[in-house]
């Protein structure tokens, strides 16, 4: 991705953003989903080539890989199956919101990344070509109305948006059940479920 297609989505993201008023419970206090034969194998964080977005706090490539492989060992070292599967996680883009003005510029932290899945057993790849996610930044906090930038510090951010990452991961992972030795999902609407090779 250019950096001004990159920076293009990043604008698009935050302004989408603005509109996401409701706030996302943490569900690792709760059982975890069923993944079947699922067990963390590598997982594989790239932050070096991130690009910062405009009016966006600075984040180091080794935070954004340290806080997102942490996220990710939480959630997903949850199970205990008997087949490995390798995540690699590629930083393509942040915005780590600024202090603004309630009610009328109140900045919203957004997070790009792109992922691969390998099946270590097979060693194949799973994923066609790597599928680009878009995460936001709910939290506990109140952030509709005055923002990310106001109420949460740079570090709570970069956890924050680690954290609703890998459970994005989670969820695109189980579009593909079948992966884990679980029944595939039904069709909806006479239309086949979203494949997670393909770049969406």
């Amino acid at each position: 991705m250019t950096y001004i297609s990159t920076m293009r989505m990043i604008a698009l993201t935050c302004a989408l953003g603005l509109m996401a008023g409701c706030t996302s419970k943490d569900d690792l206090s709760e059982p975890p989903l069923p993944m079947g034969n699922f067990l963390l194998g590598h997982n594989i964080i790239v932050a070096d080539k991130a690009q910062k977005g405009p009016l966006s706090r600075e984040a180091t490539a080794d935070e954004w890989e340290t806080a997102l492989k942490s996220a990710m060992e939480v959630r997903f070292k949850r199970y205990a199956g008997d087949r490995y599967f390798h995540i690699g996680t590629h930083v393509d883009a942040y915005v780590l919101a600024v202090p603004g003005i309630p009610l009328v510029a109140a900045p919203k932290s957004v997070l790009i990344i792109s992922i691969n899945i390998w099946d270590d057993q097979t060693r194949k790849k799973l994923t066609d070509e790597a599928v680009q996610l878009t995460v936001f930044e709910h939290s506990e906090k109140n952030t509709f109305i005055l923002g990310s930038g106001l109420t949460n510090s740079r570090e709570a951010q970069i956890e924050n948006l680690s954290r609703n990452a890998a459970r994005m991961i989670q969820r695109r992972l189980l579009e593909n059940p079948e992966w884990f030795g679980l029944p595939p999902l039904p069709e909806q609407s006479g239309e086949s479920k979203t494949i997670i090779g393909a770049n969406n």
